[in-house]
């Protein structure tokens, strides 16, 4: 059986972003934080080795594959930030015509830096998130 890397821990979040390299991407980490805590009203937990996140929900596809994931997180990787929300959400093409200097994969949106963005949209965006996902998933 599959099992997922990408799950809840106790590591320090705070412990891992003094392990980011370059200060002016700890610093944004440090913002993000913030911003990602003020915008949801959870604390951040580490997710794996690597990903910053707020809140959880339970999964389940069709296939039959279901486990845990956070409603909204981010990582300060040595190219870009990782922004993760919500797949499948609509709405969030919309808010990111206004979010400033960014790219997108399927999950991830990705920045340089906090400066390079409109933090309103991102507050915006990880809401939107949020609320898409409590819809998709009741019960948490």
């Amino acid at each position: 059986m599959y099992e997922l890397k990408t799950k809840e821990n106790d590591l320090s979040v705070m412990a891992f972003i003094e392990t980011v390299e370059r200060p002016k991407k700890r610093e944004d980490a440090y913002r993000l934080v913030d911003i990602f805590t003020e915008a949801t009203g959870y604390k951040a937990k580490m997710w794996g080795p690597s990903i910053i996140g707020f809140g959880s929900y339970h999964y389940k596809y069709a296939s039959g594959h279901e486990g845990d994931a956070p409603l909204v997180g981010f990582s300060p990787r040595k190219a870009k930030i990782s922004l993760y929300f919500a797949t499948g959400d609509e709405q969030r093409e919309e808010l990111l015509k206004d979010f400033g200097k960014h790219t997108t994969g399927k999950a991830c949106v990705y920045i340089n830096k906090v400066a390079d963005i409109d933090v309103d949209v991102l507050k915006a965006l990880i809401q939107q998130s949020v609320a898409f996902l409590r819809e998709m998933y009741p019960g948490e």
